[in-house]
């Protein structure tokens, strides 16, 4: 595997196998990797010859009081797991390369509407973060295609919205979430959580499911369900963002519980910020 940290370098590379027609799968993270994401990097191996995984801390998505300074750096762990996975570039670029005339007043691309509801709500700006790095990432590495997780189901949707308008050919494909036995969604934020949190925390998943299940019942209207399960996450110990029945296509509100829908949620617990979501058909 090689470890490449500047552009110009990767560039060379990448065209090698470009010019011969070999194609290339993209698995943008933030490292302190785990098995959900390498779940990604499996799933981008069966779609292309080549991969690259890139493992950069995107400053332009954390707002002043999120965790950008303590944010976990594992540099040398994720070299490892990746380079026992098979994946030809660890591509580890500096914000320089990103961002090359710096990160006060970046060009920037936004997808309105749904970059400023769930998540955008309680974290404005953060999506249009997202996009900018990712649009650059693709223009870096010009990937067949990129993996996302669908953990992070609203960043799927504004990628995928991104990419069809700004005519990106570049195809989005979304892994599936991984769990731990109890549930809880895997994501580099879960080491936040203390081990009586740890306890807590499946609580998360079970509301959601919870919540489905009625939802498919239609025993109760929409937003009670949804009031009740707010209810039930706050009385456990967590601080509750939101908890949301959406279309799955486009995150609109729907007038009826039927066709293909999504349930999200967001919530503190400690000191970690937990979303997760279940996708069914009604």
């Amino acid at each position: 595997m090689l470890t490449i940290s500047d552009t110009k370098t990767l560039r060379e590379q990448l065209v090698e196998w470009h010019q011969v027609g070999e194609t290339v799968a993209l698995v943008p993270t933030m490292g302190n990797l785990h098995k959900g994401h390498m779940s990604l990097v499996k799933l981008a191996a069966a779609q292309a010859e080549h991969v690259v995984v890139s493992v950069f801390v995107n400053p332009t998505q954390f707002s002043a009081d999120d965790d950008f300074g303590s944010y976990p750096r594992t540099l040398e762990k994720d070299s490892r797991l990746l380079s026992r996975a098979g994946v030809d570039i660890l591509y580890n670029p500096t914000v320089e390369d990103i961002y090359p005339l710096g990160i006060e007043s970046p060009t920037s691309v936004s997808v309105p509407i749904l970059s400023e509801t769930l998540c955008g709500e309680k974290r404005p700006g953060h999506f249009d973060g997202v996009t900018s790095v990712v649009v650059r990432l693709l223009n870096i590495v010009s990937p067949n295609v990129a993996v996302f997780g669908e953990k992070d189901y609203q960043q799927l949707v504004i990628l995928r919205r991104m990419v069809e308008e700004l005519h990106i050919h570049t195809r989005i494909l979304a892994g599936g979430t991984e769990r731990d036995e109890a549930g809880l969604a895997m994501s580099s934020r879960n080491q936040y959580l203390t081990d009586a949190e740890m306890l807590t925390a499946p609580l998360f998943y079970a509301t959601l499911c919870d919540a489905r299940d009625k939802f498919i019942a239609g025993t109760a209207s929409a937003a009670s369900i949804e009031s009740e399960a707010m209810g039930k996450l706050e009385a456990a110990g967590f601080v509750p963002h939101y908890f949301s029945l959406r279309r799955s296509a486009d995150l609109s509100v729907p007038d009826k519980v039927a066709g293909k829908l999504i349930v999200l949620a967001a919530a503190v617990l400690g000191k970690a910020r937990l979303i997760d979501n279940l996708q069914f058909d009604n």
